[in-house]
């Protein structure tokens, strides 16, 4: 399984709602096992540079380049890249069921 995360920053505060409803809609690809999008709840006082954070889980690594190649993808980055400041992106391969 590929877990894949990316965190976000707003280039102003008042983006960070629409960001986070534009990037939702990356949730209605279907390759996707698992997806979720939510503003950072800021609960640890060192790690709180992100706005946003994204979550999914892929079966394999062809199919987060399925998800990645959907013309919604595609969409949604161009429309979120305006808004944006930072955008930090890991994946990793996990054991875990």
């Amino acid at each position: 399984m590929i877990r894949h995360i990316v965190f976000f920053t707003a280039k102003r505060a008042d983006d960070v709602e629409t960001i986070r409803r534009l990037l939702g809609r990356l949730g209605e690809i279907p390759q996707a096992l698992a997806f979720e999008v939510a503003a950072n709840a800021r609960i640890d006082p060192i790690g709180e540079a992100a706005d946003i954070v994204v979550y999914a889980e892929f079966a394999d690594e062809a199919a987060l380049a399925a998800w990645k190649a959907h013309p919604l993808y595609d969409e949604t980055t161009q429309t979120v890249r305006p808004l944006r400041e930072l955008r930090w992106s890991a994946d990793f391969r996990s054991m875990l069921a």
